[in-house]
């Protein structure tokens, strides 16, 4: 079973090729350039350096959401050209599950924190029990001292991951009453390969759509989206 995966959700740009138990190859960029201007030619990269015939992939991978709006939808475009070309199926993970995956086999809670702006992050909680991730809590946008009420309220200690930490660490640090720690640095963002290995439990439960029906899942609107129901409401006012 090989499968392509890319993770455009954040400010990481990240594209894997994962066959079995084997990471053929990733490339990730946490850099100021835009998902447009990278994604495609990582893509191309790994694939000429691995010599991979991109017909030999059985899926195609991606973080479906939440995250940065403009990066799901490069990467949401990217993986339903692909599955177009290729007539391959689509796997959407969960983006928060795809980071809680970097940290396999650890003891306590995983609480991912991506920076949601306007004071809210995405986020949600998750624990490996007998080597598979389970879900303590759905991905969701919350304020972050909601979060650490929730986590609190377990008691259990916790890892934190995710470019929300280095926003709300002084809050972490403040409201926290459990033992807790933050990921270092090689698994605390996204990374396709941890995406990759996710859509295989996904893959086994028949959780696949085709390239037409394949959404993302932004779990609140836009600002634009926002704005445009302000003006709305104000014109029915």
């Amino acid at each position: 079973m090989k499968i392509l995966a890319v993770d455009s959700s954040g400010l990481v740009a990240s594209v894997a090729i994962v066959e079995d138990d084997n990471l053929i190859a990733e490339y990730t960029i946490n850099y100021k350039k835009t998902h447009s201007q990278t994604l495609l030619p990582m893509l191309d990269e790994i694939v000429k350096q691995t010599e991979t015939d991109l017909h030999s992939v059985d899926a195609i991978a991606v973080a479906k959401g939440p995250g940065s709006f403009t990066g799901l939808r490069i990467g949401t475009a990217t993986v339903k050209g692909l599955g177009f070309a290729l007539d391959k199926p689509i796997i959407g993970i969960p983006t928060l599950e795809g980071l809680a995956m970097n940290l396999y086999h650890a003891d306590g809670l995983i609480c991912p924190l991506m920076d949601a702006r306007r004071n809210q992050v995405y986020t949600g909680i998750y624990r490996f029990q007998d080597d598979v991730l389970q879900v303590v809590k759905e991905q969701l946008a919350v304020g972050i001292e909601e979060i650490i009420s929730a986590l609190n309220l377990i008691g259990e200690k916790v890892i934190f991951l995710g470019d929300g930490v280095a926003v709300y660490r002084d809050i972490i640090e403040e409201k926290m009453e459990v033992p807790y720690t933050f990921a270092p640095a090689h698994a605390n963002k996204q990374r396709a390969s941890a995406l990759a290995v996710r859509a295989f439990t996904y893959w086994e439960q028949g959780q696949y759509t085709d390239a037409d029906s394949f959404e993302p899942e932004y779990l609140r609107l836009s600002q634009a989206e926002r704005e445009r129901m302000e003006r709305q409401k104000k014109d029915e006012a």
